[in-house]
């Protein structure tokens, strides 16, 4: 369908369906209906309150203490770090889990650290957006990037390599960069590479090696975790 086509079907201008396919509009509900109309779909809005682990004041101790982890290996490697970085888009808030900076070369990293993978492509568009607001969030740190990679870091479990595994081609193509890269990436200090990254983690490791392969990217030792659950037992002892 023409963008003409959706405008006329849902009753709004050419001009702001284009902005919705760019991401760059903030659509009403209502809005959201007559356009899921039009195209044939059903869209469904989800409400769910938030996980607490053994406290309120902790909301969620696996993305905590992997999020911990991966900054103290950014910060031995001798990058700059933030973390919980709010993201403002109109009405939209949303929270980078890491900007790393590299004065030196004045590279920027933006890392998504997830426990779960529910929804790849949901993740895309986050990091997708991440990516283009990091910039303007890195000056306003008193960074001045010169460019901008980014990182899916997620949790090693056997939930989550299920998920990998069943989107092979998808995560490839959009994840050129694996473990072994990035790894190398970051001990070489050469950081032209642009392209997004997908590795695994594991919290309680102590490796040098502390970013992960995935078992279609040739590990063959089995997960520290077998999903989510048993991860919030472990490390919430």
């Amino acid at each position: 369908m023409t963008q003409g086509e959706v405008a006329t079907g849902a009753a709004v201008s050419r001009g702001y369906v284009a902005r919705v396919e760019l991401g760059a509009a903030n659509p009403t509900l209502d809005a959201v209906d007559r356009i899921s109309h039009v195209l044939g779909i059903e869209a469904e809005l989800i409400f769910r309150t938030p996980s607490f682990i053994g406290s309120t004041t902790q909301r969620d101790v696996v993305h905590a203490q992997c999020s911990a982890y991966v900054e103290r290996r950014l910060r031995t490697a001798g990058w700059q770090t933030a973390r919980e970085v709010e993201v403002v888009l109109a009405r939209s808030h949303g929270w980078i889990d890491i900007l790393a900076f590299n004065p030196e070369d004045e590279t920027l990293l933006v890392i998504e650290i997830k426990t779960r993978l529910d929804d790849l492509g949901s993740v895309e568009r986050q990091l997708g957006w991440y990516g283009r607001s990091a910039g303007d969030v890195a000056r306003r740190i008193g960074w001045t990037p010169r460019r901008i990679v980014i990182w899916l870091v997620v949790l090693a479990s056997d939930e989550v390599e299920a998920v990998i595994s069943n989107n092979v081609d998808l995560l490839r193509d959009r994840f050129p960069l694996r473990a072994r890269e990035m790894l190398a990436w970051l001990s070489e200090g050469r950081h032209s590479t642009t392209g997004w990254g997908l590795a695994m983690v594991d919290p309680t490791s102590k490796r040098r090696d502390w970013l992960i392969r995935s078992r279609v990217d040739g590990r063959r030792s089995p997960s520290r975790f077998a999903n989510y659950a048993a991860a919030a037992r472990r490390l919430a002892r």
